[in-house]
């Protein structure tokens, strides 16, 4: 998250003057009993980095950038009038903290020079930079993300001194720019099999530098059944080759997944346990036992789940590690044989991978043990999800002798979803893991417009992406898991609409099959399984008219100013004749109002992208299209204000979505829940 001092206004007036070098510092302390430290008084910090749109709001201020990506910069001089007719020095330096600039001010620019701008009037549209073109690299070694910071030096003097405009330059950088996540890291990778008795086959990679490495995370692999512990090279190898350790065991599926959780267990314990024989001692010294991740795949993706839950229950001691010790579990296509209070995640960070072509744990609704999404919807912290099109069961693992276990069109070879695999594993691992923010705008920005080079480009590629965040990071609007009135919002504000066939529930599909039915208004919905999940949303369409629904916000809500995006979810109904008649991204309008009267309008498709169609896939029942598939839509707050320069972010009273021709496609059925503002 950044700073609260990159999203307040302006601390300082522009002082275009020359100011003594002197000036440059002031002295405060670090604490009641530290010595006090240096740092840059004056500056003025605000978002400069990010990249240009084709339509409103013109530019997106993000954080991450591929390399190869265009990097852009742009000031909007409607907000800031100051700067019209003023020409300054742009540098793009290496990140450096407060106490790091005030210890070193020299402005030194990675490209090799700064470039003179000249600002002028009309706002952000008028006043972007190109800041490069792809050369920059991102590389840095083992981790993620090289930190950059953008400065804009108001007098000319070649220092980060008084009066300059910085993006970055505290706990974070302006800018994070990324090494290509589908490719293999920097660190050759040794691989050790060995046994350490019954169900405690052990398949260890690790960097072969490690005793240069301090300690590393460790990544727990769990496979599912009729799998083997060594087809997971591409998890192993690739992590490994970025600084993580990773282990894939065999894994006890055949009598059922409670065993399978029992053995991510006893496996996880034995390595910890045993460091000082295993690879020859390498990892001892070397292995961080409190940064540990597990991933499990079909039963083993519930098997992980489940062990989980049963330390979180208290029914499984072991004695080298502890609850505590988890910080992050993720699930590939898993199964659902013990429902909510078994297989539970709870609060532990959780991620999910689906294939929507998977024919084993395939989503139908006739399958309830088959339906992904449970164990996503049962984490109440934050969770993530990485939904694939095309990408069969068997294809999330990289052994040829084992079948794709794939139905359906445009399927995607193993190759290809193992590469998919590899551009989000580690931006996941390091947000999750290790906290580091460089990863994180990779969970939800959209697969359309950001993503890593070298990942696979055929048009069968289609990703959708879920994120949610912590508690702390987000307020809800609507999240339709109270108050079941549709006049009514979770947060207690009214709700007004005239789109059609409105309807609020379970998400859960009450037929066995995915034919259209308008007695089953939550038709594809499996978010939600057996009788104890809970997860609700809402459904309507519109056809060929303008539509709205209104969500009033009550006082509690109205001031914005300390949140980063409105966000919400949503889907296409699949095998809806509003859907099936024009299959493509679906677009609407998010338009913010404030008690003044002003508002501001954005269409979700400004960013890259919208609504995806459902997969294409027949079977369970007439028609094409598989199970509803949902994805995050994020807004930054700031470019509703930047659209209309009136809007009051302290006094929203109206978030209202917009649908029908004026306001982006003519015609649909959505799904609609976690209607919020929140912040990274």
């Amino acid at each position: 998250m950044h700073p609260a001092l990159l999203r307040a206004a302006l601390a300082v007036a522009l002082l275009v003057q020359v100011l003594p070098a002197q000036s440059i510092v002031s002295t405060q302390p670090a604490g009641p009993n530290a010595p006090s430290v240096r740092r840059i008084a004056g500056l003025t910090r605000l978002d400069l980095a990010g990249r240009s749109l084709a339509v409103s709001p013109q530019f997106e201020f993000v954080q991450s950038f591929f390399e190869g990506d265009e990097l852009a910069a742009a000031l909007d001089t409607n907000a800031h009038p100051e700067w019209v007719g003023v020409s300054a020095n742009v540098y793009v330096c290496e990140h450096k903290d407060e106490i790091g600039w005030a210890m070193s001010p020299a402005l030194v620019d990675v490209r090799g020079s700064f470039q003179t701008v000249a600002f002028v009037a009309g706002g952000v549209p008028s006043n972007r930079i190109t800041l490069d073109s792809g050369f920059l690299s991102g590389f840095v070694g083992g981790g993620l993300g090289r930190g950059l910071d953008v400065v804009i030096d108001t007098d000319g003097d070649g220092n980060l001194s008084f009066g300059d405009w910085i993006d970055g330059g505290a706990a974070e950088p302006g800018l994070w720019l990324l090494y290509p996540t589908a490719l293999q890291g920097p660190y050759l990778v040794t691989e050790v099999l060995y046994s350490g008795g019954n169900f405690l086959g052990q398949d260890l990679y690790y960097p072969s530098n490690i005793a240069s490495l301090g300690e590393l995370p460790l990544v727990v692999v769990s496979h599912g059944n009729g799998h083997n512990y060594q087809w997971y090279d591409h998890i192993g190898f690739h992590l490994a080759s970025y600084g993580y350790v990773v282990m894939s065991h065999q894994n006890n599926t055949v009598p059922g997944v409670v065993q399978a959780s029992t053995t991510t267990l006893t496996n996880t314990n034995y390595l910890l346990g045993n460091l000082t024989t295993i690879a020859g001692g390498a990892l001892l010294g070397h292995l961080d036992r409190h940064r540990i991740a597990w991933i499990g795949h079909s039963r083993g993706g519930e098997g992980v789940a489940i062990a989980y839950d049963r330390l979180f229950d208290g029914t499984y001691t072991p004695t080298n590690f502890s609850i505590s010790d988890i910080v992050f579990v993720s699930s590939i296509a898993p199964t659902d044989f013990q429902g909510t209070n078994v297989a539970n995640p709870h609060g532990v960070p959780y991620h999910l991978w689906t294939g929507g072509a998977d024919s084993d744990v395939n989503g139908c609704a006739d399958c309830n043990l088959c339906q992904t999404f449970h164990l996503h919807e049962r984490a109440t912290g934050p969770r993530s999800s990485i939904s694939l099109h095309g990408a069969g069961h068997g294809a999330f693992h990289n052994s040829n002798s084992g079948g794709l276990f794939a139905a359906g069109p445009c399927q995607l070879t193993r190759g290809d979803v193992n590469l998919l695999m590899k551009t989000y594993l580690l931006p996941l691992m390091e947000w999750y893991v290790k906290g580091n923010p460089a990863g994180r705008e990779c969970l939800w920005r959209q697969w359309e417009s950001f993503h890593s080079p070298g990942a696979p480009s055929s048009p069968c590629v289609v990703i959708d992406l879920m994120h949610r965040e912590p508690a702390a990071g987000r307020l809800v609007i609507d999240d339709f898991e109270t108050n079941a009135d549709l006049a009514l919002s979770s947060s207690g504000g009214s709700v007004t609409y005239d789109v059609d066939n409105a309807a609020a529930g379970l998400l859960d599909d009450a037929t066995t099959s995915f034919t259209t039915s308008a007695a089953d208004p939550m038709n594809g919905m499996t978010f939600s399984g057996s009788a104890s999940d809970t997860t609700r949303g809402m459904v309507f369409d519109w056809n060929g008219v303008d539509r709205q629904i209104a969500f009033a916000l009550v006082p509690g809500l109205s001031n914005t100013t300390a949140w980063d995006h409105l966000s919400l979810r949503a889907c296409q109904a699949t095998r809806h004749p509003l859907t099936t008649a024009v299959l493509g991204d679906l677009d609407f309008t998010v338009r913010l109002r404030d008690a003044q009267g002003a508002s501001a309008s954005i269409r979700i498709s400004a960013y890259g992208g919208g609504i995806e169609e459902p997969y294409q896939r027949t079977d369970c029942g007439t028609g094409a299209g598989w199970a509803n598939e949902w994805e995050t839509v994020r807004i930054p707050l700031a470019d509703f204000a930047r659209v209309a320069g009136s809007l009051d972010r302290t006094q929203i009273v109206g978030v209202d979505l917009l649908f029908g021709p004026s306001h982006g496609s003519a015609q649909g059925r959505l799904g609609l829940d976690d209607l919020e503002f929140v912040r990274d």
